[in-house]
């Protein structure tokens, strides 16, 4: 019978990480928590006149990043946003389906075919599954007087146009706060 006797590499060091490590490992594990846990809200922007964030609408995680500036609604003709996305399956087609609720109430419907796979404009068209997407693009609606009170957007994205198959799903809350008029 052969004993294996495990002899330490050095006697100052130990196999208990220090206390700086643990919290080192533990603040890289909160953030990647963070970052790729489904169902945490991510906080978007807040200002005296506007409050916004977003989740996902299913548990699955995504690699997903979006931001957007100014964040008021006060004389800004036009928002900045910014995206970064790694898809989870190949996008030869997508249609986006945009559903906007004030208060409760259903206020606006919107759809657009963006890839279909033939002479397509966006970046987006055609990315494999795994490719990273960063875009910048400017959003416009902006310039719509929206009353206080809150706003819930559900923003689809499918692969099909039945709508079956969903590639992402987000659902943004905005408050406004304050009155445009």
């Amino acid at each position: 019978m052969t004993v294996l006797d495990f002899v330490p590499l050095s006697p100052k060091r130990s196999f208990i990480p220090s206390n700086t490590e643990q919290k080192k490992v533990t603040m890289f594990g909160l953030l990647f928590f963070i970052l790729f846990t489904p169902g945490v809200s991510e906080f978007l922007c807040s200002s005296s006149d506007l409050e916004m964030s977003y989740t996902f609408c299913d548990s699955i995680g995504h690699a997903f990043m979006f931001n957007l500036t100014p964040c008021t609604l006060r004389n800004k003709p036009v928002w900045k946003a910014g995206l970064t996305w790694i898809p989870r399956s190949d996008i030869p087609f997508l249609k986006i389906v945009f559903h906007v609720w004030y208060d409760g109430a259903r206020a606006f419907h919107w759809q657009e075919l963006l890839c279909s796979g033939a002479d397509d404009e966006y970046s987006v068209c055609g990315m494999l599954k795994g490719e990273t997407l960063v875009s910048e693009f400017d959003i416009k609606g902006s310039r719509i007087k929206f009353p206080k009170g809150n706003y819930s957007i559900i923003v689809q994205g499918f692969s099909d146009d039945s709508e079956n198959n969903t590639i992402l799903c987000l659902n943004f809350t905005m408050t406004v706060k304050q009155d445009p008029f």
